[in-house]
């Protein structure tokens, strides 16, 4: 079978693609994605993403900690927010985190009731996600989380990057994969530079949280690939 590979470029948009036989990379760069996966690679127990603040906070006499970030920042009352520094192993291993971010968590809302499988990239996981899609016998959707149901550049130059390595073994299905691996040929050289262009980007400098940039633009630190598994992500056994 010739697999496919797309690019939603705005959770606005993943209706209009038919994802029950796909699987769905969801794609936050800055920084839910990347701190999930941080996350598990430290050995969080699992990470159960919610759409709503107050839905996190119903989990709150399980013993789990509770994390929520709103427009950058750490909703008050919350143990933190969706920083990548705090998903250490001091912090997170044998946990369960509660999650909740302003478009991440959304966009893994919209993609769990139709996707045949669920799975989180980011930079820091890059080849351990394409190594692993190589060898599923399904389409690709990549569905960038965006800001706020609008285009981000970060997310789509990492869906061009993702694009970029499988190339060779899926076909390109529709023009927004193609413009995202033009993108990630321009930004690949430097992609701090790049994507510091980006509004997000220029939000958390305002924020004084620009080495949460820097971090989440590693590549390769992490083997982890976190997968959806009914309410929760957990740890993906790739063996």
């Amino acid at each position: 079978m010739q697999r496919n590979i797309e690019v939603c470029l705005t959770p606005a948009l993943v209706g209009l693609y038919d994802i029950t036989e796909s699987i769905v990379v969801v794609i936050d760069i800055l920084r839910a994605t990347s701190s999930i996966v941080y996350g598990i690679e430290n050995g969080a127990t699992s990470i159960i993403p919610v759409a709503q603040v107050e839905e996190c906070l119903s989990y709150a006499d399980q013993g789990y900690l509770l994390a929520a970030e709103r427009n950058g920042e750490v909703v008050p009352g919350y143990d933190f927010g969706n920083s990548p520094f705090s998903y250490t192993a001091e912090k997170v291993s044998g946990k369960t985190v509660v999650l909740t971010t302003t478009n991440g968590t959304k966009a893994l809302q919209l993609a769990r009731p139709n996707a045949s499988r669920v799975v989180i990239g980011a930079f820091l996981n890059l080849d351990a996600l394409c190594d692993w899609l190589k060898t599923q016998d399904k389409n690709v959707l990549l569905l960038c989380a965006g800001w706020k149901d609008q285009f981000n550049l970060e997310d789509t130059v990492f869906a061009g990057a993702v694009v970029s390595k499988l190339r060779d073994t899926f076909s390109m299905a529709d023009d927004a994969s193609v413009a995202a691996a033009d993108l990630y040929q321009l930004a690949k050289d430097d992609l701090r530079a790049y994507i510091g262009k980006s509004s997000h980007s220029h939000r958390m400098a305002a924020l004084n949280i620009e080495k949460d940039v820097e971090f989440c633009l590693q590549l390769n630190t992490c083997q982890a690939i976190p997968v959806l598994e009914g309410e929760r992500l957990v740890r993906l056994k790739t063996v």
